[in-house]
């Protein structure tokens, strides 16, 4: 499979895909919507996705800036008929590409505890205890960036 990862622009056309695909897997198993308030808050978030070869976009998550040269990973959603194929192994590794010719120095992110296995096989380091987010139970986790590989 040929994957195109790439960076979209917040309110085009792809970006109302992404929104979309984070519903399905993110926001509607656990009965959950978006607030429209809170998406139009993501013009600042750098939306980066994996696309197949005929251009349709099957996972995307959000890399936001943070201070000190960190950047926070959220909304990372992969379509269930590409999970277990490498494509979130592929995207999180453009995202950590990205960040590091953008200056970050460490992605940080809270994890599904489900998806804990996933980030602990790319090298992220879990920290501190469970705790409750969109009604479900996550772990801080984290990656310092080697910069100038």
């Amino acid at each position: 499979m040929i994957l195109e990862f790439r960076e979209i622009a917040f309110g085009s056309e792809d970006y109302k895909k992404e929104v979309e695909l984070r519903y399905e897997v993110l926001r509607k198993p656990l009965g959950l919507v978006f607030d429209p308030a809170v998406l139009a808050l993501e013009g600042s978030d750098n939306h980066l996705c994996a696309f197949t070869n005929d251009h349709k976009l099957i996972a995307c998550l959000l890399m936001v800036p943070l201070a000190g040269g960190k950047v926070k990973m959220r909304q990372f959603a992969v379509d269930p008929q590409y999970q277990g194929k490498g494509v979130g192994t592929g995207l999180v590794a453009f995202a950590e590409e990205w960040s590091v010719q953008k200056g970050f120095k460490r992605i940080e992110l809270n994890a599904r505890k489900n998806a804990v296995p996933f980030y602990l096989k790319l090298n992220y380091i879990k920290e501190g205890d469970e705790f409750i987010e969109v009604t479900i139970p996550h772990y801080f986790m984290y990656k310092n960036l080697v910069v100038g590989h």
